[in-house]
C-alpha cells in the first residue's frame, strides 16, 4: 500500500513546516490528486489518520481535491478527458507523439491550518517545495 508512505511523508513535510512556523497544532490539510497519480483517496485517508498518531498532526482533517486527468494534441490542437483507464491517443488525428498530458498526475499540497498560539488557527498556502 503506498499511500501509507505518502501519507507519512505528507505529514513529515507538513509537521517540518509547521514546527519551523512555530505552530502547536495542524488541525487541516488540503491535497491535490491527480486522476493517474495512482491514490485511492479512501485509503490515503485511512492511512493519513495513522500516520498523524503522535505528531503536531494528530486529529488534523485531510481533504482530497480529484484533478481530472486532461491531454492535448499539438499536431491538431485537440484536447481532451484522458479517463481511465487514460486514453493517450488523439480522438482527433489519431496521433501519439504529438500528445502532451496536461494534468492529472498531480500529488501536492495545497494548503494547511495550523494553530500558533493565541492568534488563534491560521491558513499557509501552500508549503514551498522542497520544506
Amino acid at each position: 500500500m503506498h499511500e501509507m508512505s505518502i501519507a507519512m511523508a505528507v505529514v513529515g513535510q507538513v509537521e517540518e513546516a509547521a514546527r519551523a512556523g512555530g505552530a502547536r497544532a495542524v488541525t487541516s490539510v488540503r491535497l491535490q490528486v491527480g486522476e493517474l497519480a495512482g491514490v485511492v483517496p479512501q485509503s490515503l485517508a485511512f492511512c493519513f489518520e495513522l500516520a498523524c498518531a503522535d505528531t503536531l498532526l494528530e486529529g488534523a482533517e485531510l481533504t482530497t481535491e480529484a484533478v481530472a486527468a486532461r491531454a492535448h494534441c499539438a499536431a491538431c490542437d485537440t484536447g481532451w478527458a484522458v479517463g481511465m483507464p487514460p486514453a493517450l491517443c488523439c480522438p482527433g488525428c489519431g496521433a501519439a507523439g504529438a500528445v502532451e498530458l496536461l494534468s492529472g498526475r498531480e500529488l501536492r499540497v495545497l494548503s494547511v491550518r495550523w494553530e500558533d498560539g493565541p492568534a488563534g488557527p491560521q491558513l499557509r498556502e501552500p508549503i514551498p517545495e522542497g520544506a
